[in-house]
């Protein structure tokens, strides 16, 4: 009788985390399905007394890819070169950073552990004017390398997770491929990067979202070369109170097909990091 009363409390409550998870999951979903549902919508301006659309229409994403005024496909372009390839370079650097710390012992391996965890803390934009004129110094500003700088240079600091991970796979692997003669790049490739699915796609998918995402630093290195620009700045340029009310419904197209790379990326990735969790670092 206690056990049946048991069972039916913990049914009970695993009933009601199910039902917030719902609530939360539509909350969280409202402002996308508004955004995808106004990305079609026929009538002007951002203000309107319809949820769904009185008037369909595809004309926000063909005026989109061919405005002059704003040259959403050139800022695409830029955008998704800068996170393809700050994302191949981040995501090396830091997950070879996380191996180092995780597997390898050296004098100042607890130090910089300390200080990494410490900078960390600070927002990234407290360094945006130094980034600026070191840029400018070099005579990279205006320039999508100097994005693709400034996103990958400090990806080692973020380590800590991967690091965390990399600690989960048992050092006896490591040692038998030691044993066989392996390299620590060797036992990094071939042993660790393979029983490391999820980290991997983890680290991958946060690498290449920054780019799409940013607008502080990239406003600030770009300045007016709008040819230049990336999506984050352009789309801000569209919501002005000069151009709100004709470029909204375009605006919001634009942030419909942001987001279709990283979903591409996401679903390609997804195998992985499926595999890597089913899988385990140990197998039989």
């Amino acid at each position: 009788m206690k056990h049946s009363s048991i069972k039916r409390r913990s049914a009970a409550a695993n009933t009601v985390i199910y039902i917030l998870l719902v609530i939360i999951s539509v909350i969280w979903l409202i402002p996308v399905l508004w955004t995808v549902l106004t990305s079609f919508r026929a009538e002007p301006g951002s203000f309107t007394a319809n949820f769904i659309p009185e008037h369909w229409t595809l004309d926000n994403y063909r005026n989109l890819w061919t405005n002059t005024t704003f040259p959403f496909k050139d800022w695409f372009v830029n955008t998704l070169w800068v996170a393809c390839v700050s994302c191949l370079i981040s995501t090396f650097l830091t997950l070879s950073v996380a191996y180092v710390l995780s597997r390898l012992r050296f004098k100042f391996r607890k130090p910089y552990m300390n200080i990494a965890l410490v900078l960390g803390m600070f927002p990234g934009f407290m360094s945006m004017i130094a980034v600026y004129f070191i840029l400018k110094a070099v005579g990279l500003t205006q320039n999508l390398w100097a994005l693709v700088i400034q996103y990958s240079a400090g990806a080692g600091i973020g380590f800590y997770i991967s690091k965390g991970f990399f600690d989960t796979i048992p050092r006896s692997l490591d040692e038998a491929a030691r044993i066989d003669g392996a390299t620590n790049a060797q036992v990094f490739l071939h042993i660790i990067m393979p029983n490391s699915g999820p980290i991997v796609v983890y680290t991958a998918l946060m690498s290449f979202i920054g780019p799409w995402n940013d607008f502080i630093f990239a406003s600030v290195i770009m300045g007016d070369n709008y040819k230049k620009w990336t999506v984050a700045i352009g789309l801000y340029q569209m919501i002005q109170k000069n151009n709100i009310y004709k470029y909204f419904t375009q605006f919001n197209a634009g942030c419909v097909c942001i987001g279709i790379p990283i979903m591409i990326l996401f679903f390609f990735l997804q195998r992985f990091y499926v595999e890597g969790i089913t899988g385990g670092a140990v197998k039989g």
